[in-house]
């Protein structure tokens, strides 16, 4: 089989085709909405968190009515998607960290971004590369255990195995590349019972039919 270098980007080629429709499954209409919608993915399902999200952000609509909301009612309100003490307390701060330190906005950069609480690496790469047009890998559970079945990384630091993807992908590719993965774990690369024959890179992948 060819290396992982060789096969990284015949992967993202199949991937993208397979996958046409990929991009980033939150909704969401401006980053504020993105930051507050990846904090609530946490432990919780997409399309958990984009059931509860339109009611929240009317009643949320800016920055301002999260950094002052009562945190008992913010908990109530986001209670399905479980965790949601912890959520809460971070979705307030770091309105309020926002409204402090970066007039309002939500910063546009990793340092900045992972200052505020609830946000590490992947949830700063989802809001960078799908809100101000910089790549990153975006490193969830789909992506660690599809990397190891690819063959790409044994890691099981996401940190190390974001900088090890970023060298089998070309950088403008980053943050398609780690959706496309991670769809592709949703649908098809499931964690127990992988559906390798009607998987579009079985043929590439050495995992292939010997799981489940």
């Amino acid at each position: 089989m060819k290396s992982a270098e060789e096969r990284a980007p015949e992967i993202l080629k199949l991937l993208a085709k397979a996958y046409p429709d990929a991009k980033c499954e939150l909704d969401y209409e401006t980053p504020l909405q993105l930051l507050v919608a990846t904090i609530l993915s946490a432990q919780c399902t997409d399309v958990r968190v984009n059931q509860l999200t339109p009611e929240l952000f009317k009643k949320y609509p800016t920055m301002k009515a999260f950094a002052e909301s009562e945190l008992p009612e913010l908990e109530e309100d986001i209670r399905p998607t479980g965790f949601y003490r912890n959520k809460a307390k971070n979705i307030q701060r770091a309105c309020l960290q926002m409204l402090a330190n970066y007039q309002g906005e939500v910063p546009e950069t990793m340092e900045e971004l992972t200052q505020l609480a609830g946000i590490g690496r992947k949830s700063a790469n989802v809001l960078l590369g799908n809100c101000f047009e910089t790549p990153g890998v975006i490193v969830d559970t789909h992506v660690l255990r599809i990397a190891k079945r690819l063959g790409f990384s044994m890691q099981d630091n996401p940190e190390k195995l974001e900088l090890e993807l970023q060298k089998l992908v070309p950088q403008p590719a980053w943050t398609k590349f780690s959706t496309l993965i991670t769809i592709h774990g949703r649908r098809c690369c499931f964690s127990r019972k992988p559906a390798c024959d009607r998987c579009p890179v079985a043929h590439l992948c050495p995992s292939a039919n010997k799981i489940g």
